[in-house]
């Protein structure tokens, strides 16, 4: 297993409050698992300046067929990629 500790921007398209799609790297990806939601237990930040930090487990493919599994969390107002794994 790789992880990959790169900065992109990342928007997240929800449908009824679960991540669907998204478009990270400048490619678009649709996710293709039932997301896992995760609490700020799992983050390697400190808990004192993200109170509240929740995100996301999921595996998504891009237009390509590459599939990815991304960890995501929501900071104020955008969304972030924690880690991605090949």
């Amino acid at each position: 297993m790789t992880v990959s500790h790169v900065e992109h921007e990342v928007t997240i398209w929800m449908a009824d409050d679960i991540p669907a799609r998204m478009v990270y790297a400048g490619h678009r990806w649709r996710v293709t698992d039932t997301p896992t939601r995760l609490r700020e237990s799992i983050w390697s930040a400190p808990l004192e300046s993200h109170h509240g930090l929740y995100g996301w487990r999921f595996q998504a493919t891009s237009d390509a067929g590459d599939s990815l599994v991304f960890d995501v969390y929501r900071e104020r107002d955008h969304w972030h990629v924690h880690h991605t794994y090949t």
